[in-house]
């Protein structure tokens, strides 16, 4: 391993090593992880899901499980921090080293407002009164560029958008002026303009104060946008460390080499295009804002605001844009889920016509995969079960049938049949999604929507689930509405693109023109924010 340790570091992590101890026996988790991280500098910590990157760094401010037993060194200015007091701890943590998580929403507490959880720290690490912290905390939200700050002071969680938690926790982070900010994924959930925005934050935040960032992420073009310093880990070890420019452009070891590699690429698969089989015509989605005593309709929020669309059989439609541009409300309407006007037509039968009774049967032919596998899978179901579940809904088949059905469907999707009477929380996130396409197939659909199925998963896991869904629509003709945030894995997969903007179309077109020229301004942001540090080779 190429690694490059240095004596003077504000945060030296030497032969780290973590096991997890059970009633089943000892779980290896970390094996001899060697870093330094400098101030001002960052340090990215890069690898599959698994592959021990949080457990590294939780280690680091010691809030691992009472199972874990970490060994070796890790020294913060000359600190031995596994061996420190935990009242030394107390005064480390969030004071001199902060950290934030991955999903701000399940960081922060729904019952509190902003304002009271940031005031919450300075008062504990700072000692300031309630007045003053109140003060201190409409500083940080300014510091961090949140809007209207003020307004956001008296906001709850709920309130706020994705990328707006996460400057709230930013802010919560920065409080204490810590000297090493440990920040845990913490760009996944969100959109890729959102994200570029909380990056470009982060770095602004890093030169003012000279803090030192330690990143863990599984998004590599993130990394090389951002630090200056990358680990690679692979099944708890560190392979590969080196600066940033090098590893990129000589990667040293074969599985940094195929985690750079790990890019959903092509274009999506040639099918037979048939005729049309879903026409959607001036869609609108309007929820209405009551106020007043009587709660009288006073404006309306166009969450899908006149949208028409043409989906011929065996394609692939993508649906772009930022969370809150109407995507999957736009999925949810067709689906008849929430209720919406205008016109919507699948396989020459008018929908939108049709009373719930009457949309059953034609449930079966348009079934939905989800973004988190792990929250639509039962987890008091077998596999077996899950799978099963429309076929017994439907009436199709004998048990026997209905069995060798769903071991087609497990075979299909790459899964061992043999599996199929284990429990979702026995699965990776990568088989658990297969598991919910498997889910989908089984009652041979004519359309399948795809709810960011793929952005809750690792590069080289995206990838194979990209391969699984160009195969399974050869196969069987498949049509897929695909959404997402993701415009590689989009790229990927789309015949066609339509670009959502504010409930909105601003774009719609052949995959290809619209990524190779796209002709509007939000089209082209979009674009160059996801692809800005992609080769152009």
């Amino acid at each position: 391993m190429h690694s490059t340790l240095e004596n003077n570091a504000l945060l030296d992590v030497r032969n780290l090593a973590v096991d997890f101890v059970t009633a089943a026996g000892t779980s290896p988790a970390v094996r001899s992880v060697s870093f330094s991280l400098e101030a001002g500098k960052t340090l990215a910590l890069v690898g599959e899901s698994g592959s021990g990157k949080s457990v590294t760094a939780h280690s680091i401010l010691r809030l691992l499980p009472a199972t874990a037993r970490p060994a070796g060194s890790i020294r913060y200015q000359g600190t031995e921090l596994l061996t420190a007091s935990e009242h030394a701890m107390r005064a480390i943590r969030g004071n001199r080293i902060a950290m934030i998580f991955q999903e701000p929403m399940s960081s922060l507490n729904p019952l509190h407002s902003i304002g009271k959880q940031i005031s919450e720290v300075l008062m504990l690490h700072k000692g300031l009164n309630k007045h003053q912290a109140l003060e201190r905390a409409l500083e940080l939200l300014k510091r961090v560029e949140l809007v209207e700050p003020e307004k956001r002071l008296r906001a709850y969680p709920h309130e706020l958008s994705g990328g707006q938690r996460q400057r709230v926790m930013i802010a919560m982070a920065l409080a204490n002026e810590p000297e090493i900010l440990i920040a845990d994924e913490p760009t996944t959930a969100l959109d890729v303009s959102v994200q570029q925005k909380i990056l470009a934050l982060l770095k602004k935040l890093q030169q003012q104060m000279g803090m030192a960032i330690l990143l863990i992420s599984h998004d590599l073009n993130m990394v090389r946008r951002f630090a200056d310093q990358v680990c690679v880990m692979q099944q708890g070890e560190a392979v590969e460390n080196s600066p940033c420019q090098q590893l990129f452009s000589q990667p040293q070891h074969p599985y940094t080499r195929a985690l750079l590699a790990a890019e959903p690429g092509g274009m999506a698969a040639a099918t037979e295009i048939g005729e049309p089989l879903l026409t959607v015509t001036d869609l609108r989605v309007w929820f209405p804002v009551k106020a007043g005593l009587l709660q009288r309709t006073v404006d309306h929020i166009k969450a899908v605001d006149g949208i028409s669309l043409q989906l011929k059989r065996g394609q692939t439609l993508g649906i772009v844009g930022e969370s809150g541009s109407g995507k999957s409300t736009l999925g949810l309407a067709i689906l008849r889920l929430i209720t919406s006007e205008g016109g919507i037509e699948f396989s020459g039968q008018p929908l939108h016509r049709l009373s719930q009774k009457q949309l059953r049967p034609w449930r079966r032919h348009i079934q939905v995969v989800f973004q988190d596998p792990f929250g639509s899978l039962s987890p008091r179901m077998s596999v077996s079960e899950i799978i099963g579940e429309g076929l017994r809904i439907h009436a199709m088949g004998s048990p026997a049938e209905q069995e060798q059905v769903i071991i087609n469907a497990l075979q299909d999707v790459g899964l061992d049949p043999d599996t199929r009477h284990r429990y979702p929380h026995e699965f990776s996130g990568g088989q658990r999604q297969r598991i919910a396409i498997a889910r989908a197939l089984v009652l041979k659909p004519e359309l399948i929507l795809l709810d960011e199925p793929t952005s809750a998963l690792d590069r080289s896991v995206q990838c194979q689930v990209v391969e699984l869904l160009r195969e399974l629509q050869l196969k069987y003709n498949l049509t897929y509405l695909f959404i997402s945030h993701d415009l590689a894995v989009v790229r990927a997969l789309s015949h066609q693109l339509m670009v959502m903007h504010k409930g909105q179309v601003v774009e719609q077109g052949d995959a290809t023109q619209v990524f190779g020229a796209p002709q509007h301004p939000y089209t082209q942001a979009l674009l160059d924010a996801a692809f800005a540090a992609l080769p152009t080779a």
